[in-house]
């Protein structure tokens, strides 16, 4: 049987992005960088260096992000990377691609999206009459277990008569 090792630059991107590791530190503030080049970028804001200078107005930038951003804003120049749910626009696809996760779980009845599968199922018994919450005081329903121990508070000053009825 042979084993397959993996690829070197694999397992360079494993250590480097998937660990705390901070090996590159900044001379002037102490702050720490996983790479060099992120170092490199970090020490400009420590100077006047801006090297990204805009073509149509000679206004200079740190980074080529906010020339693109100038670009696209003031000039209408270049393209925006559009999320195909809100539409909302971003100056790079990796903005568009942090941006996305807050639209992992929509619900199905209402334009509401989650960030997990646990909050979307929590939110969608709004949309139905399920009522699987039970006031041990006074024996009224409710959809999710927040309102009923609202309700509850209200109607008894003991905590402890939350029941769920179908749990």
């Amino acid at each position: 049987m042979t084993k397959v090792s993996a690829h070197p630059s694999s397992c360079r991107h494993i250590s480097l992005t998937h660990s705390n590791r901070r090996p590159h530190q900044c001379v002037h503030c102490g702050k720490q960088f996983k790479t060099n080049t992120e170092l490199k970028l970090h020490v400009r804001i420590h100077s006047d260096a801006k090297p990204y200078s805009c073509r149509h107005c000679s206004i200079t930038f740190r980074s080529l992000v906010r020339l693109k951003r100038h670009l696209l804003k003031s000039h209408n120049k270049g393209t925006w990377f559009v999320c195909d749910i809100c539409e909302k626009k971003f100056v790079t696809r990796h903005e568009l691609k942090l941006h996305s996760y807050q639209h992992a779980d929509v619900c199905c009845e209402c334009p509401k999206s989650f960030c997990t599968a646990a909050k979307l199922k929590s939110h969608q018994q709004v949309h139905s009459d399920y009522k699987q919450f039970c006031c041990g005081k006074c024996g009224k329903l409710f959809t999710d277990e927040y309102r009923v121990k609202l309700h509850f508070e209200r109607c008894s000053n003991d905590r402890l008569g939350i029941i769920g009825v179908f749990s």
